[in-house]
């Protein structure tokens, strides 16, 4: 069965999400855009993500806890975990690896927490964007650790991507998947890079996110969709 998905969203907890970026709001445009499997990964937090998973629930959205970790090297990389519990396990142990740099709203934006029906319910008072003590070599181990699984981000980008960091693929870790945001280049890079490449729209307004168009074919009901994704990110199906 095709599911149609995007895997890399900011909601308004990411300082430059835009604030109609809320939990309810991000299903919903799901739901209109024709999408089966949506995952919210902000900048270096899971906070939006119990909320995100009521929201997508009433929407008839399969939801997926993840999140945009900044590595020590200044590298994004989309860490997607099986369940919401282990993303928020992992989400503690970011917090304390984290920098405390007080955030500048007037600079960088809000970074807003908020229910399923959009109430804002609290803010992230540190910024969300800087580097994690947490290398790259050691994220895949960490993220499987708490259920997850994980690929860098935007290998297309020059902002923090892999490729415009580093310049290469590292043998340590080894990534099977990798993503990128236009979907021209997909062929290009899995061709190039011995990559299979996931088409994800790294969205930061509603009319980023994906309409129907990418998809990954799964063998199961939509019930056990999230949890079989995961495995096929991990190369275990």
């Amino acid at each position: 069965m095709k599911y149609y998905y995007d895997l890399h969203i900011h909601s308004c907890l990411s300082p430059c999400g835009d604030n109609d970026m809320t939990p309810d709001s991000i299903a919903g445009m799901g739901e209109l855009n024709g999408l089966d499997v949506m995952a919210l990964t902000d900048h270096n937090s899971c906070k939006n993500c119990p909320a995100f998973f009521k929201a997508a629930y009433r929407h008839g959205i399969i939801p997926i806890a993840g999140m945009e970790l900044t590595t020590a090297e200044d590298i994004h990389i989309v860490c997607l975990f099986n369940e919401l519990a282990g993303a928020m396990e992992f989400d503690g142990v970011i917090d304390k690896r984290r920098t405390a740099i007080k955030n500048r709203p007037d600079i960088f934006g809000e970074q807003r927490i908020s229910d399923e029906n959009d109430n804002i319910i609290g803010y992230e008072d540190n910024l969300l964007i800087n580097a994690v003590n947490i290398t790259l070599e050691e994220v895949p181990e960490f993220a499987s650790y708490y259920g997850g699984v994980c690929f860098p981000a935007h290998i297309d980008r020059q902002s923090n991507g892999l490729l415009a960091v580093l310049g290469f693929f590292p043998e340590k870790p080894y990534f099977p998947f990798a993503e990128v945001h236009d979907r021209e280049k997909a062929d290009e890079y899995a061709n190039r890079y011995k990559k299979r490449i996931l088409v994800s729209s790294d969205a930061h307004y509603l009319w980023d996110i994906n309409e129907k168009s990418v998809f990954a074919e799964l063998f199961c009901d939509r019930e056990n969709a999230a949890r079989e994704l995961i495995n096929y990110l991990r190369g275990a199906v």
